[in-house]
């Protein structure tokens, strides 16, 4: 049976991979990769040969026209990203959108599945150190750029909910002046920041905003790697 499993992958720590994903990507005909380059590191640890392909953002249509046909010849593929679950956050959401879209006799006919392995993702590995509530939360995976940006800092200074978002480090300093500006009047608001999870350097600091924006201005040695931003209540 042609098979699209999405595979789960390390967010940091290459021994963070299940025994499962890593038996899954040695037997797949071929791998989808956001970077081969990341992808093949993995697969060099754990003695991996299979062919990758790369899959990213700005893949052209011919692309997923090619991953489509390949399932077609049922084919077995794995779908990874850089790091984490893929469709998180991901582009890999599009694709398997597309392929569910395009492919959907073959999967209502049982010739076709897309089969979750599961794995590592930042969105919980940091709710898992926070200490913060998450009995509920809500997700908003990279925030925007420049449209929508200021709208969401004020909903998210209004949310009784936990709000979960990711930044880069072109970008964290300014969010969190943002966070600073925007949640001055909500002194029952927390913000932790998990910088580098599962690394050598992983480090979680919380306070007001304006604690963890003067934090990282201290040591702007830290200000790198990936972040993950929770603003919850105290």
């Amino acid at each position: 049976m042609a098979t699209l499993y999405v595979v789960g992958t390390p967010i940091g720590n290459l021994e963070d991979v299940t025994l499962r994903a890593l038996k899954v990507l040695a037997s797949v005909d071929l791998i989808l990769c956001e970077d081969t380059r990341v992808t093949r590191r993995l697969l060099e640890r754990h003695s991996i040969k299979t062919k990758t392909l790369s899959y990213h953002a700005h893949s052209k249509l011919s692309r997923v026209d090619e991953i489509i046909g390949l399932l077609k010849e049922g084919k077995t593929l794995a779908l990874v990203s850089d790091a984490g679950t893929p469709g998180i956050s991901d582009p890999g959401t599009e694709l398997v959108a597309r392929i569910r879209e395009s492919l959907s006799g073959e999967i209502s006919q049982g010739r076709l599945k897309i089969e979750s392995v599961p794995g590592p993702s930042g969105l919980t590995a940091a709710l898992s150190v926070a200490g913060v509530p998450c009995a509920d939360f809500t997700f908003l995976g990279f925030l925007p750029h420049k449209k929508g940006r200021e709208t969401l800092f004020r909903e998210i200074a209004a949310s009784e909910r936990t709000v979960v978002f990711y930044e880069s480090p072109h970008r964290i300093m300014k969010t969190l002046g943002s966070l600073t500006s925007h949640l001055k009047d909500a002194p029952d608001k927390r913000v932790t920041v998990c910088r580098e999870l599962s690394k050598v350097f992983e480090e979680v600091v919380g306070g007001t905003a304006s604690e963890v924006l003067a934090c990282f201005k201290s040591d702007p040695g830290t200000v790198r790697g990936e972040f993950v931003v929770i603003v919850s209540l105290l």
